[in-house]
């Protein structure tokens, strides 16, 4: 079974699409679909129901696409450790939440790069779920994420503890509107946020509706919204505390056991641990302070 194989049926099983998945890997359709048929050969089974939307794996498919990510995976690791001769270098892929990467990343990434200039770090945000995924699945080395996450596969450490707030327009000074506010609006990241989930439930249990959310792919976008009137959030304080001290926005507090969330920074149990990734985590703990480093 050829790694080349897997990593291209790994691609085409994310995007549901041969096209797709050929122009990430930077090939032609043609290829994709020969490889796929080979590997279909090889296994002896179907992994792609074909149809006009592209494709979808069958269950031998959805039962092999966990192993394929980690063959290829370990292949690239154990590259990794024959070149890794302790000096960091190479490729560091890493993912955050946009929240993280405004309020916290930036002394740790600046610092990082003029340490390590030879590591070729890379940085992407998602949500909460995505990320994780992809952790999981060996798309991303690590990533920033908001907790709880239990899972098998995956290795946690607290770097940081964040206390969330409701945010709204700056007109609104209570949170006793919102209980007699018909389809309120609510401003948010895509689905797999967990600080959108927080918000659903928050809402919920104080009994108020909702219309479909508006979601936003970046923070400034959401806190414009939210400045402009249309809706309601909810984000770290720390996000959002220049907003209102320019009373753009207003901040309302709410039951502690609700607004308090830890970021935890993830990786694999099993990944090899590079040279880069042990100096970015070195780099992270002193930059963060006590809670990372008593993790």
């Amino acid at each position: 079974m050829d790694v080349a194989d897997l990593k291209v049926f790994e691609a085409v099983a994310r995007h549901g699409s041969m096209n797709r998945a050929a122009t990430e890997l930077h090939t032609v359709q043609s290829n994709v679909t020969a490889r796929i048929r080979s590997l279909e050969r090889e296994v002896g089974v179907a992994l792609f129901q074909r149809h006009v939307r592209g494709v979808s794996m069958t269950p031998a498919g959805q039962r092999m696409l966990p192993y394929a990510a980690r063959i290829a995976k370990l292949v690239a690791d154990a590259k990794v450790a024959a070149l890794d001769d302790g000096a960091p270098g190479g490729a560091l892929t890493l993912g955050t939440l946009e929240t993280t990467a405004a309020l916290r990343l930036s002394p740790i990434l600046s610092h990082f790069a003029r340490t390590y200039p030879q590591v070729r770090l890379s940085l992407t945000t998602g949500t909460s779920c995505s990320l994780a995924t992809d952790v999981v699945e060996c798309r991303l080395d690590g990533a920033f994420i908001a907790g709880p996450l239990e899972h098998p596969d995956i290795h946690t450490e607290t770097v940081f503890r964040e206390e969330l707030v409701l945010v709204g327009p700056r007109t609104m000074r209570s949170l006793e509107p919102l209980k007699s506010t018909q389809d309120l609006k609510t401003i948010v990241f895509r689905l797999g946020c967990s600080y959108r989930q927080r918000l659903e439930t928050l809402l919920a249990e104080m009994g108020v509706q909702t219309a479909v959310p508006l979601e936003f792919g970046s923070m400034d976008a959401i806190i414009a919204c939210v400045a402009a009137g249309i809706g309601v959030t909810l984000l770290p304080r720390g996000v959002v505390s220049a907003a209102a001290e320019q009373d753009l926005v207003s901040i309302h507090t709410i039951a502690p056991e609700k607004a308090q969330v830890e970021t935890l920074f993830i990786r694999r149990h099993d990944a090899y641990v590079s040279s880069a990734m042990s100096a970015f985590i070195d780099v992270a703990r002193s930059q963060l302070g006590p809670i990372m480093a008593a993790a």
